[in-house]
């Protein structure tokens, strides 16, 4: 018999975004977004969900949120921003998924909805 590790997916959307007059994969977050995401990366290392490896989306968006998850994290975790997260729906983010390495223990994905 073989015995298979648990593994740990966490899935964020970003957090809350300002709607500027630029193009929607150059929103940056709100002052709302700015503060919750730090919180929500403490949240999740006091509750043990601490990722091996970070998926991200390229939107602005995205990535300001995952910098100051990581703030909260208080870790460096591998990150890759994959263009295909950008717009997904569920069936596409369940692809990238299937793309990431099986020895990735915790990985948190910071996508957007409808997927997220």
């Amino acid at each position: 018999m073989t015995v298979t590790a648990a593994r740990t997916l966490v899935l964020v959307r970003h957090a809350k975004s300002a709607w500027p007059d630029v193009p929607d994969h150059e929103r940056p977050l709100a002052a709302r977004g700015r503060r919750d995401a730090p919180a929500a990366g403490r949240w999740l290392r006091d509750h043990g969900c601490v990722p091996d490896r970070v998926l991200c989306s390229t939107a602005r968006r995205a990535r300001e949120t995952w910098e100051l998850v990581a703030n909260g994290l208080e870790v460096t975790t591998l990150v890759s921003f994959d263009p295909a997260i950008y717009q997904a729906t569920g069936a596409e983010l369940l692809n990238v998924l299937r793309r990431v390495a099986p020895q990735t223990l915790a990985l948190l994905v910071i996508g957007h909805d409808p997927a997220i």
